[in-house]
């Protein structure tokens, strides 16, 4: 036997690596998996030119065994195998990786796509097995060397090791672990298998363990790994049952999958997708620090939950990415933040957009369908990109979906209530335009009753105009902050903002006669009501007595009332109450201001404000302010 000590300084980097590299200990056999099936592709592309490596024993393979009595774990495998110089050179200087050596050697020869399949690629993955292990023994006899030629590498992680010759029947590498006092649950049957599932269950070589085994008969082996990767094989050669098993599974979803996207990209980058969207919302759909893909490196699994690769607002996407040179930290859990990441997650945004978008646009009913469960389900998160993501502004803008009053009018005008209401997209909504429309127009409001039931829809309706209801928090922001000024060059305006100009020229000037006759009254009326920059006369109003109304530029009353919840300092906006000189309730209060009676008229102004606020979905500041209010006048009205 023969002692070594590590090269200089790397006692404290084992340190370091043992303590600080990795956020979890158990990754410690994905490594010594991964490690295991990098043997087994270096000895299988060597054999393609040297047949003779392999002998008679050409099933590759990797066996996991444990011993919860004496505390042991073992992997082995029968893959390239170490001589005893390759043991010193690469088992005793960590980050001289054996796999980077012969990566580059690959490369040299042409064979990039080869050299592509192998992970190791920083050296340092074998030494997490130190976080679990007071000692590692390594025996090990490389395809090229005799059963007399093989080594023994011991190490206690202390800063030294040893080596000493063996004799080896089979080709590859045993490495034993003698597990620490705390760790002695990675000799357990049960926590190894749900590690392997977990970690290396598509590794490209079959992991088996011993089965218990039956009393009075040897215990047999069984494969514990899927092996082939679902989303590496043809998506011909896949039934839509096998996807769905999948998703379940690796997924953890219980549904099933609305849509879903497999495709291959190659170049620059290579990587592999298989992406699903549920059909109903996950559990964890709010939780903007969750998101449904599993990152994977040649089929060795990375992480859950990974945030790099698609923007939160498509955070309901499910699958698996699979790349072939994503670039990781050392200890493989963490992106680096490259080029390269932000590349791959624009290509992965751009791909799901497009694939929503074709569902949207097909002449297929299933497709169709597909969508519109989607857009239930999350089209209020999808819209979140039209403030998150101007990029990609457009093709979301072609994704968003709305109620509006021609929905409403199909729906009811149907012999039985449609299961779910109708939506339309702005497209549609363009081609739909009633003649000498310009504008795209809308309302927010905190549910569908109030947006339905909306004073400032009168008018609007009344000319045959179609008004969107957007009903979400979100979409109130994204008309005041998304940059969603315009779409198919028409300008989308809200029917609660600015001056409605609904009127011809006789109705305009009928108005303005009004308006004249009205302008003391107004001018009164605007000094009586707290919050209430000024009162005039409205063209937007057919049935309703008065409605409020905002400044062009100014914050919705939703937008304010969500500023708040989230706990920002809003300052009091005034608004513009508008009447309707048509309705009798307000001719008769302009009546009694002309009779003189000005000081009867507060109380009824403010009611009508107070009506005007709850008829737009808002809450009354004082309510209680508003009940005393609305008894004294019935009293005196009785």
């Amino acid at each position: 036997m023969t002692d070594h000590t590590f090269q200089a300084e790397v006692q404290q980097l084992l340190q370091l690596m043992i303590h600080s590299l990795y956020s979890e200990r158990e990754i410690f056999l994905r490594e010594l998996i991964s490690n295991a099936a990098d043997a087994c592709d270096k000895l299988r592309f060597q054999a393609l030119t040297d047949p003779g490596l392999t002998g008679s024993d050409s099933d590759y393979r990797i066996r996991v065994v444990a011993d919860s009595e004496n505390h042991t774990l073992t992997i082995s495998d029968n893959g390239i195998g170490l001589t005893e110089a390759e043991a010193i050179e690469h088992l005793g200087t960590i980050a001289r990786s054996g796999t980077k050596a012969f990566v580059e050697q690959l490369k040299a020869s042409g064979k990039e796509a080869d050299a592509a399949s192998l992970i190791g690629q920083f050296g340092v993955g074998f030494y997490s097995a130190f976080m679990v292990a007071d000692t590692i023994t390594v025996e090990s006899r490389s395809a090229k060397a005799s059963a007399d030629e093989a080594v023994r590498w011991t190490s206690t992680g202390d800063g030294s090791y040893q080596t000493e010759s063996i004799a080896r029947a089979q080709r590859g590498t045993t490495i034993t672990l003698q597990l620490k006092d705390d760790a002695h649950e990675f000799a357990e049957q049960w926590r190894l298998r749900s590690l392997i599932k977990k970690y290396s269950d598509f590794v490209a070589y079959p992991v088996f363990m011993p089965k218990a085994a039956e009393e009075g008969k040897e215990s047999e082996d069984e494969q514990v790994n899927a092996s082939q990767a679902l989303w590496t094989r043809p998506k011909e050669e896949i039934s839509d049952e096998q996807y769905t098993e999948f998703y379940r599974g690796a997924c953890h979803q219980w549904d099933e999958p609305a849509t879903r996207l497999h495709f291959r990209v190659e170049g620059q980058q290579e990587f592999t997708a298989l992406l699903f969207v549920p059909s109903q919302k996950p559990m964890d759909l709010f939780d903007r620090d969750r998101r449904g893909l599993s990152l994977y490196v040649r089929r060795v699994f990375i992480m859950d939950d990974c945030t790099d690769l698609l923007p939160e607002y498509l955070r309901f996407v499910r699958g698996v990415i699979d790349s072939s040179d994503l670039p990781l930290n050392v200890s493989r859990e963490i992106l680096q933040q490259q080029g390269m990441v932000q590349k791959l997650k624009k290509i992965l945004t751009r791909r799901v957009l497009d694939h929503l978008d074709s569902l949207a646009r097909s002449e297929d009913e299933a497709d169709r369908q597909a969508f519109a469960t989607i857009d239930r389900s999350f089209g209020p998160v999808l819209r979140e990109g039209l403030v998150n993501d101007p990029e990609q502004k457009d093709r979301l803008a072609k994704l968003a979906r709305y109620q509006s009053t021609w929905t409403l009018d199909q729906d009811q005008a149907q012999s039985e209530a449609p299961e779910h209401p109708s939506r339309t997209s702005l497209a549609d909504y363009v081609s739909r335009l009633a003649e000498g429309q310009e504008s795209i127009y809308y309302v927010t409001a905190p549910n569908l009753a109030a947006a339905k039931s909306s004073p400032h829809l009168e008018g609007y309706r009344a000319k045959g105009f179609e008004v969107l209801f957007m009903t979400e928090p979100v979409d109130d922001y994204a008309m005041q902050y998304g940059g969603l000024g315009e779409f198919d060059g028409k300008k989308l305006v809200h029917v609660a903002k600015g001056s409605a100009d609904l009127e011809d020229e006789a109705a305009k000037a009928e108005l303005a006669e009004a308006t004249k006759q009205y302008k003391e009254f107004c001018g009164f009326a605007t000094g009586q009501l707290a919050g209430i920059k000024e009162v005039r006369l409205s063209s937007r109003l057919t049935d309703s007595p008065a409605c409020l109304v905002t400044d062009e530029n100014g914050m919705s009353e939703g937008m304010q009332e969500m500023m708040r919840r989230f706990g920002q300092d809003v300052p009091e906006q005034e608004r513009i109450l508008e009447l309707n000189p048509r309705h009798e309730l307000v001719q008769r209060l302009h009546s009694r201001f002309g009779e003189g009676k000005q000081e009867e008229l507060s109380p009824w102004l403010q009611l009508l404000r107070d009506q005007a606020l709850l008829a737009e979905g808002a809450s009354i500041k004082d309510g209680a302010a508003t009940a005393k209010r609305m008894q004294e006048l019935m009293a005196k009205a009785l």
